[in-house]
């Protein structure tokens, strides 16, 4: 690894550091660190701030790897989950579950993991739609057209479904779309870190592959790689990272696009692994930031992340018109 390398992830591993500990710090009240280490009057406190880091760490991780891969296979720097549609299918499936199961005797244990499921599934579904579309369309960025027609679909479903649902069905969507991080327990996180560390455990499968694609089908096949199980593989991680998150933390859009394109501003995009790295590192440092934003100013996760990531984003499309 070079020295650029090296001194990148030490300030970018400082400064999480940093924002965890504002984290822990901002809310309404003001802990001290016995709260955090021993039980007292204000531990639960202390547990649900905890809880808010760890989420936002594992969230960190999760969409910038998600758009990493999705960016490298399709070779386009506007792939996502949320351009994508990946995103708002995951939030049309968990539409569906909250509307329907509200009045039918699920047992509470398992309303969590049906839930993360049942976003997984949708997102799933979509990502082999994409895949199976990308082998018929030689212009891949017609997915991103794709893409933006099936996240206006499933919004205009989601849509009918508010227009028919319950007061308390409607409230819970509600309340899951806003990217609420404070309510995430921390039997949740358990779950929610086994499938993380099930992403990014494919995820370490496919950048050797994704190095080789990189360099032309052509290429890649002659050094022996297996495109037809790389793109399972990115099926299975992308989905199950981006989905896994959104279950949790509702939509929270634009994170996946902005950090790989960051990454690659600050070291060369070429070296795979490197970048895989400081996609988790910086993504981990926006999310905290986010989440110091969200609390002081008590404004939805999805909003602020749509307010950074939308001017980030035509930047990106005025840069490359001028190329």
């Amino acid at each position: 690894m070079s020295k650029k390398f090296k001194i990148l992830c030490l300030v970018l591993a400082a400064a999480i550091f940093f924002t965890v500990v504002i984290n822990l710090n901002t809310g309404f009240l003001s802990l001290s660190l016995q709260d955090f280490l021993q039980d007292s009057s204000q531990s639960q406190i202390a547990e649900i701030r905890i809880n808010r880091v760890l989420v936002m760490l594992l969230a960190g991780i999760s969409i910038p790897t998600s758009g990493f891969l999705m960016q490298e296979y399709f070779q386009n720097p506007l792939a996502g989950p949320d351009i994508l549609g990946i995103t708002s299918v995951a939030s049309l499936s968990v539409a569906f579950y909250i509307f329907i199961s509200h009045d039918l005797p699920i047992p509470e244990f398992l309303q969590n993991s049906l839930l993360s499921l049942s976003a997984i599934a949708g997102s799933l579904g979509l990502m082999l739609v994409l895949l199976s579309m990308s082998n018929k369309l030689q212009d891949k960025s017609y997915l991103i057209i794709f893409g933006f027609l099936i996240s206006a679909f499933a919004g205009a479903v989601v849509s009918l479904l508010q227009f028919y649902a319950e007061n308390q069905s409607l409230k819970n969507y509600i309340l899951w779309s806003f990217g609420a991080n404070n309510m995430v327990t921390r039997n949740q996180i358990y779950i929610l870190s086994i499938l993380v560390l099930t992403g990014i455990f494919i995820c370490f499968k496919t950048i050797k592959p994704l190095i080789g694609n990189s360099l032309g089908t052509s290429y890649a096949q002659s050094l022996g790689v297996n495109l037809k199980q790389l793109k399972i593989l990115i099926i299975v991680a992308s989905s199950l990272l981006s989905a896994s998150i959104t279950a949790f933390l509702g939509p929270i859009l634009f994170v996946g696009i902005i950090v790989p394109h960051f990454c690659r501003l600050i070291y060369n995009p070429s070296k795979l692994w490197q970048q895989w790295i400081l996609n988790m590192f910086l993504g981990m440092l926006v999310m905290m930031l986010f989440s110091v934003v969200s609390e002081k100013t008590q404004i939805p996760m999805n909003v602020i992340s749509s307010v950074f990531g939308i001017p980030v984003i035509l930047l990106m499309l005025l840069k490359q018109n001028k190329v």
